[in-house]
């Protein structure tokens, strides 16, 4: 293979994975005011901490010093607000310290959790000193308790830095770090009786907490168990041997009733196990980190039928792939119950590897709950467990089996803006199916929504909601309103689940393929199936557009130039996934000098008489039950020799500065030469391709010089290219 083609196989090889990827949405939706309601207030940044209070038809958020009471239906309406600032004496204390005064040194509120009585459990940064209070909403106001209670352990010092809490019945579980320099990573419930993991590299080493989530399973268990809190975050893995730190995304798992050891484990985690937690994306070397989890639960079924969806991105620069993947909650439980475990194995005098554990494991088993078979030991506490069993999970919490995501591969794959967060909501469609629909928050500021169709992977659309772009920070959903709430620094916003109006046709509405969304013969509009009692036009799985009836012919325009003169005749296209194709008196136009197509307009130079006729554009688009055409746009064009106007370009709807001309197509063809002519001189110049004679002296010198491409690196063996 000649060496300029290898070049054009590496250029070739991103838009295969893109193809691969499926990641093109549908449609684009450009930032507006009209895309979602928006909350915020001059001064205030960083709203990133959220409090669902459907029983007081309230959106509580927290930002930077503020906290706020928004209406749930209209966050635009506030409610309430009240401030938490740090004096003058602790900023100048923080700065001391070697912290920013106008970044660092503020309260940052971090945790927002409803307690039983109906007051809210509020922690703050506090200036890199935590603090926790209890809010109260009552006549329309919100006010602080002013309690005053130490927050370390329960709040980050750094308000920059990822952590995750959950409130399980008036009891705090929390994992942050338990020092002003972040050094010391802690798993915490704060009652009844405090209890954390031990500080040992073989239990947290360097984590990045992620989340955290509750599951009820001593419901019905017919091993008596206990609830279990689930914590999702990444570490440095201590388990590989890599010269490199090598992170690796994971899943630990806590006891609700856990009260720690008697002699071993004091006060500390009798039940605490981890294990990694798989998302296998297009054969990376590297293991992907986790982002973000949610979990989606259908409570007329039990627990082990819950699904995990996570978020995953890469720990290198050198990928900008992003990630979806889900797993069985039944899966993960399987790992802890039934798995075997890791042990350390001296090796040498300075280093520990990590092995499968193929010993007699103790009774009752280490990590396990209280359960019946402790109870037959006359177990009923964790604070009776034998120092055996104690010392072995404080030796060996980690798993040796990983969870796997359902069909052992991600949902999505996404090559550009990286995810930050996700929720799902199941919707049932017309079909009668039962519908995953998941919104993917970006660090750009858009919001994705995707379905999986039996595999495939559709990306209905991506709505910018913040502007400037900025990364979405946190995103939580209201079963009562079917609202989605969102924040990032600048401020909050509302979006619906579904936004049907946006599209006008039925075969766009058909296309769209939105479980939320149906076509209304009668009125003629998309619109929602929860709001109709009419059968609506939907093909969610097949995306069949030919069950909507015949449209209403678009009306031609027409357009006139003199001979010699210019057309721009638009053409906007309805989705990402259409190809345009433009037709003359009914026969199919292809690019010429003269007639140049472009993805939203048709321009026609140097017009003549033969240029005369019907112009229709026509959008094709693909579904899995075929193609479908839908004129968009049709125009009647003469050529008048009795025009006298100018020779300048006639353009239906868009000005002449946004035409293409030929002296700016000369131009961009004149650079991209040029260009490529500096590129391949700076390829010959470091030798990371010879020059064609020293190419063709090898060819005929060795012939078993095999030129091979994998990975994306070109090479000859025993040959020139390395």
């Amino acid at each position: 293979m000649h060496p300029l083609r290898s070049l054009g196989v590496l250029w070739l090889l991103p838009v295969a994975l893109m193809l691969k990827e499926n990641c093109v949405p549908r449609k684009s939706v450009p930032y507006h005011s009209n895309n979602a309601l928006q909350f915020g207030e001059q001064g205030v940044s960083n709203y990133s901490t959220m409090l669902l209070r459907e029983d007081l038809d309230l959106l509580v958020l927290g930002a930077r010093e503020a906290v706020f009471a928004l209406h749930l239906s209209n966050i635009s309406n506030k409610q309430a607000s009240v401030k938490w600032e740090v004096t003058p004496t602790q900023v100048k204390e923080c700065e001391n310290k070697g912290k920013d005064r106008e970044t660092e040194c503020k309260n940052y509120i971090r945790i927002l959790h409803k307690m039983k009585d109906g007051r809210m459990f509020v922690c703050g940064t506090n200036a890199f000193d935590p603090e926790c209070d209890y809010l109260r909403y009552k006549n329309g106001e919100l006010t602080f308790d002013k309690a005053g209670e130490d927050g370390k352990g329960k709040c980050p010092f750094d308000p920059f830095q990822r952590y995750a809490s959950i409130m399980v019945d008036d009891d705090l579980f929390s994992a942050t770090s338990m020092n002003f320099l972040g050094s010391e990573p802690i798993l915490t419930r704060s009652s009844p009786g405090y209890i954390r993991t031990e500080f040992k590299t073989s239990w947290l080493q360097e984590p990045n907490f992620v989340s955290m989530t509750w599951m009820p399973e001593s419901e019905q268990s017919k091993e008596g168990d206990d609830d279990k809190v689930y914590l999702f975050f990444s570490e440095t893995a201590v388990e590989f041997d890599c010269y490199n730190k090598l992170v690796v995304p994971r899943v630990a798992r806590v006891c609700k009733g856990d009260l720690g050891g008697q002699r071993t484990l004091q006060k500390k985690w009798t039940s605490f196990l981890k294990t990694r937690i798989n998302c296998p994306v297009l054969n990376s070397k590297l293991p992907y980190v986790i982002q973000d989890s949610y979990l989606w639960c259908d409570f007329k079924l039990p627990w082990q039928n819950c699904i995990i969806f996570a978020i995953f991105t890469p720990q290198s620069d050198l990928s900008d792939l992003s990630a979806v993947c889900a797993y069985s909650m039944s899966d993960i439980s399987k790992v802890f119950s039934e798995g075997n475990y890791k042990t350390p194995v001296p090796v040498g005098t300075s280093f520990v590897k990590w092995v499968m554990y193929s010993g007699e494991v103790p009774v009752p088993r280490p990590g396990a709950c209280i359960n019946n078979e402790a109870r037959k030991l006359g177990i009923t506490q964790s604070l009776e467990l034998p120092d055996r069993t104690l010392q072995f999970v404080k030796d060996k919490p980690l798993m040796d089996q990983a969870v796997e995501p359902i069909e052992g591969e991600p949902l999505l794959i996404r090559r550009g803006a990286t995810f930050t967060r996700i929720i799902v909501n199941q919707v049932q469609a017309a079909d009668g199916q039962k519908y995953h629909v998941m919104f993917i928050a970006t660090e750009e500021g858009t919001m994705l929504k995707a379905v999986n169709y039996d595999g495939e992977m559709f990306i209905i659309e991506e709505v910018q909601l913040f502007q400037p772009p900025q990364p979405i920070k946190i995103v939580i959903f209201s079963n009562v309103t079917g609202q989605i709430y969102a924040g990032s620094d600048s401020g909050a916003a509302q979006i619906p689940l579904a936004s049907c109006e946006r599209s006008s046709s039925c075969v766009d509405c058909v296309l769209a393929r939105d479980p939320y969304c149906g076509w209304d013969t009668t009125d003629e509009k998309c619109v929602l199936l929860s709001s109709s009692q009419r059968e609506l036009i939907q093909s969610v799985t097949q995306g069949n557009a030919s069950l909507c009836p015949v449209a209403d012919p678009v009306q031609p325009v027409s357009l006139s130039t003199r001979p010699g003169g210019e057309l721009k005749l638009s053409c906007p296209s309805p989705s990402h996934l259409t190809n345009v194709r433009w037709e003359q008196n009914n026969n199919v136009l292809t690019f010429s000098p003269r007639q140049q197509i472009l993805p939203d307009a048709l321009i026609i130079l140097n017009a003549t008489i033969s240029d005369s006729g019907r112009y229709r554009c026509l959008s094709v688009e693909r579904s899995k039950a075929g193609e479908f055409s839908t004129t968009v746009a049709d125009y009647q064009v003469s050529i008048d020799p009795t025009d006298t106007g100018n020779k300048g370009l006639t353009s239906v709807s868009q000005p002449l500065t946004d035409s293409l001309s030929i002296a700016g197509l000369q131009a961009a063809v004149a650079l991209l030469v040029i260009s490529l002519t500096a590129l391949l001189a700076w390829n010959f110049y470091k030798k990371h391709i010879p020059l064609p004679w020293k190419c063709w002296t090898a060819q005929n010198s060795s012939s078993d010089n095999n030129h091979v491409v994998e990975a994306g690196h070109s090479f000859i063996q025993k040959g020139v290219i390395t």
